[in-house]
Parts: C-alpha cells; sequence; structure tokens
C-alpha cells in the first residue's frame, strides 16, 4: 500500500517536509500550554497550576508525537497493524492525556476577564452542550470507526494523503471529546452524573470489542490489506482498545470529587459531585 503515495511526507506548499512542519507544531503547542502555566502561576501564586495536568498534557504531545512522525508514521501507512496503533495513539491515549491536562481551565484562569467570560458562554451554550452529550461522543468517536472499516472509506483515505490526514485530525478530536465527556476535569455545564457516564463508557467497550472481532473475522469488511495484517490489527485494538478504556475508567474516578452539602429536605449532609477547576 505504500508505494501508492510517495510524496506523503512532503509538504509541496512550501517545500518543507510534512514531517518537519508537525514537528514544530506539536512543539508550538506545547510551548504554548507552558507558557500558559507559567501565566497562572504568576497570576495566582497561591494556586498555581498543578504539575501532574502539566506532565498529563506533555505527555499527551508526547504520545502525538510518536504516532504521527517517523518510523510509526511510514509503519502505519505501510502496514494495516501499524494504522491500528497509530489509531490507538492519536484516538485513545493522547486524547485521555491532554484532556488531563485541563487546557481549557487552564485558559479560564489566563485568558482576560472579557474573554474568559466568552469563552465561559461557549460552553454553556446550546450547541456546545449538544455537542458535548455522552451520546454525540460516542457516536463521533467510536461510532465512526464502522463507517471507516465496514466502507470502502479506509481504502479511498490510503490513496489520499489529504484524507489520511483528516482521518487523524477527527480520531484526535473526537477522541478528545469523549475523553472530556466521560472524565475531563474542564467544566461541562452539561455533564451527566457518574453513573450514566460509566454505563456510556461500558458501551464503548462493547463497541470497541464487537467491532474489533468483526475485523479480525472478516465480517462486512472490505479493507486492502494481506490477512495476518488485518487479524493483528484487531487483537491490537481489542486488547488496546481494553486497556485505553481501562485508564478512561480510572481517570473518570480520579477527577470526580464529591463534596457535602445540606440537604434541602432533611438538612443531612449528602454528596454531590462537583467537577475541580
Amino acid at each position: 500500500m505504500g508505494h501508492h503515495l510517495p510524496a506523503r511526507g512532503q509538504d509541496t506548499s512550501t517545500g518543507l517536509p510534512a514531517v518537519v512542519l508537525l514537528a514544530l507544531a506539536l512543539l508550538l503547542v506545547a510551548g504554548a500550554y507552558l507558557l500558559l502555566t507559567h501565566l497562572a502561576r504568576r497570576h495566582n501564586p497561591a494556586r498555581g497550576w498543578g504539575r501532574g495536568r502539566t506532565a498529563g498534557f506533555l505527555t499527551g504531545i508526547g504520545l502525538l508525537a510518536i504516532a504521527l512522525l517517523p518510523p510509526v508514521a511510514p509503519f502505519a501507512h505501510d502496514d494495516f497493524r501499524g494504522h491500528m496503533a497509530q489509531h490507538m495513539l492519536v484516538g485513545m491515549y493522547a486524547p485521555l492525556a491532554l484532556v488531563l491536562g485541563a487546557p481549557v481551565t487552564l485558559l479560564l484562569r489566563t485568558l482576560p476577564a472579557t474573554r474568559g467570560r466568552q469563552l465561559a458562554t461557549v460552553l454553556h451554550s446550546r450547541p456546545a452542550q449538544v455537542l458535548t452529550h455522552p451520546a454525540v461522543a460516542l457516536l463521533l468517536s467510536t461510532g465512526s470507526l464502522a463507517v471507516l472499516y465496514f466502507t470502502p472509506l479506509y481504502n479511498g483515505t490510503m490513496h489520499h494523503p489529504a484524507a489520511h490526514w483528516l482521518l487523524d485530525a477527527h480520531f484526535l478530536l473526537s477522541g478528545c471529546l469523549f475523553a472530556y465527556v466521560i472524565a475531563g476535569p474542564d467544566p461541562a455545564p452539561a455533564r451527566p452524573g457518574v453513573r450514566t457516564r460509566l454505563v456510556y463508557l461500558g458501551v464503548a467497550i462493547a463497541a470497541h470489542a464487537v467491532i474489533s472481532q468483526m475485523v479480525y473475522g472478516g465480517f462486512w469488511t472490505d479493507i486492502h490489506a494481506p490477512i495476518d495484517q488485518v487479524r493483528g490489527s484487531a487483537e491490537i485494538m481489542y486488547y488496546g482498545g481494553d486497556i485505553a478504556e481501562l485508564l478512561l475508567a480510572v481517570a473518570l474516578v480520579a477527577t470526580w470529587r464529591p463534596d457535602r452539602h445540606q440537604h434541602p429536605a432533611t438538612g443531612r449532609p449528602t454528596a454531590r459531585r462537583a467537577a475541580p477547576v
């Protein structure tokens, strides 16, 4: 498959290798995050910014670099097993790490008051609430896998470099959305309770298992790759997906903080979910 795209790593408009531009972009994002953490500590030294959050975000950037730069990127293009490993990194592992970095909270702490209120307004808007509903996030992240592997879409992306990059972008954005909805420490006004989110996470786990087993067995799939690569990729999806979703469940528990308040009827203290900011 790799012989169809000899120029995938070259940006024809600038003459620079695409991998160089991508590496610079990742460094720029990491640098911007570090700059914002410095501003957050300077604006409120007592509150500061957690090193764990910084480590999480930088880990996400590192995972993206591993997935999208050589040697993994060429392997993903030439071997279906490499594609699936790249999908796991870009669509599941890196998004969880990035989301645990709480970038929205960091922006809210460092933006000017007017810009912060505008961002808060966007977060509370009806379109944002629809987009961040667990069902929508599940459909965009996990549901799109069925479209990718049970239609000619995957084979089409292998012949068009732009389509392959768009596919990577979709994996990343939809993965971040699902991780944010399920376990993100950032504020989410319409986020449901822990039990509901666990149900949606369970559906995602089941869907990943079914899709990977169907890919392994070749049911309804038309993937142009050797059978050993297809079956190997299905195993990567099955076991790699389980580990990623287990980490997501752990993050859900870790980012949930109960606090105490008086029950309006009895006056007794009860637990209430509160997302840390």
